[in-house]
């Protein structure tokens, strides 16, 4: 063989492993990870909607990288962006509704949350436009469509099945429905023990025969935290100056039963493939003794006003605390990102007491996970 067809044949195999690498991020890059739920989870979505429950103004957003408002109901991070970086993405998923998530991007996830949602279709009305639970699944479809024409459709399942999913929803159903206004339909119309049924049934159905069905294979759901101990309701319902004991008793009945209907799905498909986060417990920790978090309370609010800065919303004129970090809550309904960052600690490494049935470095490092 010739000296320079030598030269050209090395110069094919060098381009074709260029080529390969080139490629081999686009199906080997850290798993994906989607996202679905409420204002807890929503990075921006309804910044693209017609909606009165955005956060994309000022204050919100101080304390993100950029010290601008994004969407996100935080004075920064929120719990996927903290998660996406615990398990090694170089950036968090991007909002479904965002124009830039395109081509690459797609690779890494999408977040399909979106404020004010719940588990039921009429919660959240007065938000008008917000995409429901239902919504979020078919865009959830209307996605792997997307990504099967840049990856095929087997590349496709494959991130699917071996991505990560956040479920957080329900708190909404109890804060913006059933205890929205006094005696409203669903309190006229259910006693709250049997309200807490059809709204853990239909979550059962929303992860049971859609996020299943449609390949979610690690997922992870959130119960709802302490509602009754945010500052919005320590303001409007708080009882002899503590947590509202209604909201608080919905919580108690909600968790547990959440938590056993996960416990069931994973009989039902053979592996534990469904894990319950208790970030009822895991807020009460820093609700019940600030100081042992570094928090300099947990009863008011960095940014609001009225009681416990409880009152409306965070605005540019609302009061605004100096120094993020000494406020458990960033605003009356959600918490700052340092108390993020300790839920998403409890997350990936906490006890069965915040767990069940293992934490998510656990579920992620399990080869257990079939297809």
């Amino acid at each position: 063989m010739s000296m320079a067809t030598g030269t050209s044949s090395s110069w094919m195999i060098f381009g074709l492993v260029l080529a390969m690498l080139s490629i081999a991020p686009l199906v080997a890059e850290a798993r994906a990870f989607f996202v679905f739920g409420d204002s807890l989870v929503d990075s921006g979505n309804n910044n693209y909607l017609a909606t009165t429950a955005r956060a994309d103004a000022p204050p919100y957003g101080i304390d993100y990288p950029t010290h601008l408002p994004t969407g996100r109901f935080s004075n920064g991070l929120n719990i996927p962006d903290i998660i996406s970086d615990q398990i090694g993405q170089s950036h968090p998923p991007l909002p479904y509704l965002n124009p830039e998530l395109i081509g690459q991007k797609l690779l890494v996830g999408a977040n399909f949350a979106s404020a004010g949602i719940g588990i039921l279709n009429d919660t959240g009305i007065q938000f008008i436009n917000i995409i429901r639970m239902f919504r979020q699944l078919n865009y959830f479809e209307e996605y792997q469509h997307r990504l099967s024409a840049i990856i095929g459709a087997e590349q496709t399942r494959q991130l699917v099945n071996k991505a990560l999913v956040l479920i957080t929803v329900g708190g909404n159903d109890f804060v913006n429905n059933y205890y929205l206004v006094p005696f409203s339909a669903r309190s006229r119309q259910f006693a709250l023990p049997d309200y807490v049924k059809p709204s853990s049934s239909s979550i059962t159905i929303v992860i049971a025969q859609r996020l299943y069905e449609l390949g979610a294979r690690q997922v992870l759901v959130t119960g709802t935290g302490p509602m009754g101990c945010v500052p919005a309701e320590l303001a409007m319902r708080g009882t002899n100056g503590g947590c509202s004991a209604e909201l608080q008793r919905a919580a108690a009945l909600y968790n547990p039963q959440l938590v056993q209907m996960l416990q069931g799905l994973n009989r039902e498909i053979g592996q534990d493939g469904f894990i319950a986060a208790n970030t009822q417990q895991m807020h009460m920790d820093f609700i019940s003794d600030p100081q042992a978090y570094g928090f300099t309370t947990s009863k008011i609010a960095c940014c609001g006003q009225g009681p416990n800065n409880g009152l409306g919303l965070c605005t540019a004129l609302s009061n605004l605390c100096s120094d993020r970090d000494h406020y458990a809550f960033w605003d009356p309904f959600h918490p700052s990102e340092k108390a993020n960052r300790i839920i998403v600690q409890q997350i990936m490494s906490g006890s069965p007491q915040y767990m069940n049935p293992m934490n998510l470095s656990t579920l992620l490092a399990s080869d257990s996970i079939t297809n």
